[in-house]
């Protein structure tokens, strides 16, 4: 497993090491020890799988707002993604950023997506599923999302949207839902 920082403080790419023989391969896809040796939280204790019927699903930008942040680990398990994060940490040097990464079956890659940040993305292929592994009890609560075309973000999406919830299509801009 690689850990490598995306250009957004405290987000990572996470790629498999495949081992690979005769039979196809094998590889360590989350291993708390090396979370901690970079400093990253490595307790994930829940698992949600989101599927998509249709290539140009689009579910985003959600978030969980304080004090019930969520770290996540984010992997497609069948199908691509393009995976989206913002940095929504007022605080922080890349605060109002975004960082987009294709995720895929193929590319074996994942999203550590830390507290402080909205994720979302959107379908490249139909029947694209893709596997959360979170920090923190989910709080409906807490659920927050921002409007996933807000031009103070200017996310290059790499296809438009063809299918979105009421809930997201809805959503406000950054400077709103902080």
């Amino acid at each position: 497993m690689k850990i490598t920082e995306t250009p957004l403080r405290g987000a990572y790419l996470v790629e498999l090491e495949p081992h690979s023989d005769e039979r196809g391969f094998f590889a360590r896809a989350y291993s708390p020890s090396e979370f901690r040796k970079q400093g990253l939280r490595d307790e994930l204790t829940e698992m949600s799988l989101s599927r998509n019927i249709k290539a140009g699903t689009l579910r985003g930008m959600h978030f969980q707002k304080s004090p019930h942040e969520e770290t996540k680990l984010v992997r497609v398990v069948r199908g691509r993604a393009f995976d989206v994060i913002v940095d929504i940490r007022p605080e922080s040097p890349t605060f109002r950023q975004w960082h987009g990464q294709e995720l895929s079956v193929e590319n074996g890659r994942a999203l550590y997506v830390p507290a402080g940040f909205a994720h979302g993305f959107i379908t490249r292929e139909d029947q694209t599923d893709v596997l959360y592994q979170i920090t923190d009890t989910y709080k409906s609560a807490a659920a927050a999302g921002l409007a996933w075309d807000d031009p103070t973000i200017a996310i290059q999406w790499p296809q438009a949207p063809s299918i979105i919830s009421q809930a997201d299509r809805s959503r406000p801009r950054l400077k709103n839902c902080l």
